[in-house]
Formats: structure tokens, C-alpha cells, sequence
């Protein structure tokens, strides 16, 4: 018979995910390219409560890197923020190329002539380029935001991605992508991350998702040191990884994989773990799992 408890996951999965990916878009006070491409743009968001030199927090969204999935499902939560007394900086970057038929949601797997996750490695040059570029163009767009209070923060695919990016400096010699110091970072808060990339494999995390990022099996064993959060520890820099219990797209043993590679690093990550709670409403203003996010990245940020 089948099980009515999953169905009811899977159904309200669905709900939370659809009250996401439809919410009105939030228009920004601001944009800025950080490169040429239509899709190297971050758009800015001022404080709401009219403060100055606040903490700036970038946003990265997520979307297993495909293309049908781009920033503006997170503006509300851009937004949210800013309501919450933050400047912040939602980043576009290059995903995947999208084909003639898409998933039916952000976990949908990759069936034919459907959209490819990621692109190796105009996505990572993307994160990288903006990332350096951010100081000088949120000094320029929001002057309210106090870069030396930066905080990085990413959902799911985005979560990885922030990750990613606070694991530069430890990135392989000769990597195109690696820093000579860490950068300026108060921390990272990694909500839903596709963290340990050998974990999600394991699991099937989006449909495959992490194969295509890098380009297939083979490829995959090339790249993962310089693509895998969990293969570039420690970091150094203070992260926290909040995730639900109950989300069915990023499962939490991801979460949990990679808070335990941190500790065979020697590096502590704080894990906040939301019973019954899914994938979306960490990003959802209006569900409570959402404050609790605004909280963690306050307790780096101020």
C-alpha cells in the first residue's frame, strides 16, 4: 500500500516549492555587470531601515545550476533581508544550457532534451569573477553596505556555490579560481547545500545534477578537488550550514557529510539542523525556518 506519510511529504514538497518559484519578483535599487555576459549581473538591495554602513550579505541562488532557475526566485528573500537591516547582493551567474523541455521542479531530473546543470567552467569563473568584483561595485551601487562585514550565503546549488567561494585560497596550485589569502569574509551560511559532492552522487541529489556540473563520471574524479567544498578543508572562515530535516531535494545526510569532512579537517561548522522543516521555506519569507536563517547570518555579520 502506499506509504500516506510520504505522500504527504512529497505533496507539501511540492506546495513549498511552487510558493517559491511563483512569488512576484522584488525589483532591485540596483544592478551592476561584473562582465559582459547577459547572466554576470548582481542586483542590489538597499537596507529598508535607512541605516548606514551596514553588513553586506551576498546571496547566491540556487537551482541545481540549470538554466530555467535563475535570481529572481530569490528576490523576496533578497528583500527579506534588506527588510531585516542588511544590504545585500544577489548574484547571477552562467548555468547550464537550458534544452527544449524542463524539469517539472528544481530537483527534476535531466531526462531528454532537458536542461544540463551547470557549465565547467564559465559557472565557477562566474562565482569567482563576482565575488572579486563585488567590493568595488557595492562601494559604487549601495553605500550603505560595509564590505569589511560581508557575508555569503546560498541555497541548495547556491549553497554550494558560497561554499565554493569562501574555499578559494585553498583551492589546487594553479588553479585559475585560487587566491593567495582568504577572502574578506565575516563567514558563509550555507542553507540546503549541495556540500559534498561525492555524498550527493551517492544520493542522486537533483537528478545527477553534480555529474553534469563537472561534466560526467570521468571528468567528475578531474575536477572534484577543485569543485567539492568537502575536498577544500579547512577553510578558516567561520560557516554554518542550516538545514531542514525533511527536505526531500537536498537530502540533510549532504549537510551532514560535509560537517563531518570539516571535522577530519580539524575545522568546527556549526550545523542547524529544522525539524520538519523542507527545502524552500529557508528561503521563504514567510515561513519561520526563514528567520532563523536572518539569525545566523546576524550572528556572523554584526
Amino acid at each position: 500500500m502506499p506509504d500516506p506519510a510520504a505522500h504527504d511529504a512529497v505533496a507539501r514538497d511540492a506546495a513549498e516549492t511552487e510558493a517559491v518559484l511563483t512569488r512576484p519578483v522584488v525589483r532591485p535599487d540596483a544592478t551592476a555587470a561584473y562582465g559582459e555576459h547577459p547572466d554576470q549581473v548582481i542586483d542590489f538591495y538597499a537596507p529598508r531601515d535607512g541605516q548606514e554602513r551596514v553588513p553586506l550579505v551576498v546571496v547566491l541562488h540556487g537551482g541545481a545550476w540549470r538554466a530555467p532557475y535563475d535570481r529572481r526566485h530569490l528576490t523576496p528573500f533578497a528583500d527579506f533581508l534588506a527588510r531585516r537591516g542588511f544590504a545585500v547582493a544577489n548574484v547571477e551567474y552562467r548555468r547550464g544550457a537550458a534544452g527544449p523541455a524542463a524539469p517539472d521542479a528544481v530537483g527534476g531530473t535531466n531526462g531528454s532534451g532537458g536542461p544540463v546543470a551547470g557549465r565547467w567552467p564559465e559557472t565557477f569563473d562566474d562565482v569567482a569573477a563576482a565575488l572579486d568584483a563585488l567590493p568595488a561595485l557595492a562601494e559604487a551601487a549601495l553605500p550603505q553596505a560595509d564590505v569589511r562585514r560581508t557575508v555569503v550565503t546560498g541555497h541548495s546549488a547556491g549553497g554550494h556555490l558560497a561554499l565554493w567561494a569562501a574555499s578559494r585560497h585553498v583551492l589546487p596550485e594553479g588553479s585559475p579560481w585560487r587566491l593567495a589569502e582568504p577572502p574578506p569574509l565575516r563567514g558563509v551560511v550555507a542553507l540546503a547545500p549541495i556540500a559534498d559532492l561525492v555524498r550527493a552522487v551517492e544520493l542522486a541529489v537533483c537528478g545527477g545534477a553534480v555529474l553534469q556540473l563537472l561534466g560526467g563520471e570521468a571528468e567528475f574524479k578531474l575536477r572534484r578537488e577543485s569543485a567539492d567544498p568537502a575536498a577544500l578543508l579547512p577553510t578558516g572562515i567561520a560557516t554554518t550550514v542550516v538545514q531542514g530535516r525533511t527536505d526531500l531535494t537536498v537530502p540533510y545526510e549532504v549537510a551532514e557529510a560535509y560537517v563531518d569532512a570539516a571535522g577530519r579537517a580539524g575545522e568546527l561548522v556549526g550545523l542547524t539542523l529544522l525539524e520538519d522543516v523542507g527545502h524552500f521555506p529557508l528561503v521563504d519569507p514567510s515561513a519561520d525556518a526563514c528567520a532563523v536563517v536572518a539569525e545566523e547570518i546576524a550572528q556572523l555579520a554584526w
